[in-house]
């Protein structure tokens, strides 16, 4: 049920994004630089929807395993509206974002297999660095809703135990490098 949640909210987010012109300054990619600090490949499209106002789709995916098999691999997709206050892609700007996340993995005793779903609003900066280059910092707080089966280690069926969370935080922490065209 939650995953074709999640599905649902990804394919209207690509077809919003589908429906929009893409012309100079109106994009840009941009890479979350704390990510790549855990070694967690990631990127992320935003959009012009007016002169205030852009959509941004990130995507994280850790698909990596350390050694003695301990793990914690996740696939995270954020999709966010942003409002600027002076002009899009510059200055300071207030955020509402969404996030679902499915994640397997622990690196102690216990096993976590499961999902995550919620939103949030955030505030950021963004710095021009050069025609095309821009560094952004923002940060969110906000809601998530967790289900997972939590298990020992090495997964056993008759021994996981179904669990629910709820998690009022940050929500979003983030350093990116832009690049606009």
């Amino acid at each position: 049920m939650y995953r074709k949640l999640l599905y649902r909210v990804l394919l209207l987010c690509l077809l919003t994004m589908s429906s929009l012109s893409l012309v100079g300054q109106n994009v840009a990619f941009k890479t979350n630089i704390f990510y790549w600090g855990i070694i967690t490949p990631n990127a992320g499209m935003e959009f012009s929807l007016s002169k205030k106002v852009t959509f941004e789709l990130f995507a994280a995916y850790n698909p990596w395993t350390f050694k003695d098999n301990k793990k914690m691999r996740f696939w995270l997709v954020q999709p966010e509206v942003k409002y600027w206050l002076c002009e899009k892609f510059e200055g300071h700007f207030l955020g509402l974002h969404l996030h679902g996340a499915q994640f397997f993995g622990g690196f102690k005793d216990t096993r976590y297999d499961g999902y995550l779903s919620g939103g949030g609003i955030s505030y950021g900066y963004d710095w021009i660095l050069s025609p095309y280059w821009n560094l952004e910092v923002s940060f969110g707080v906000g809601y998530a809703r967790l289900w997972y089966d939590k298990s020992p280690r090495i997964y056993c069926e008759k021994c996981r135990i179904p669990e629910r969370k709820n998690y009022f935080g940050p929500t979003k922490a983030a350093v990116s490098l832009i690049y606009t065209f």
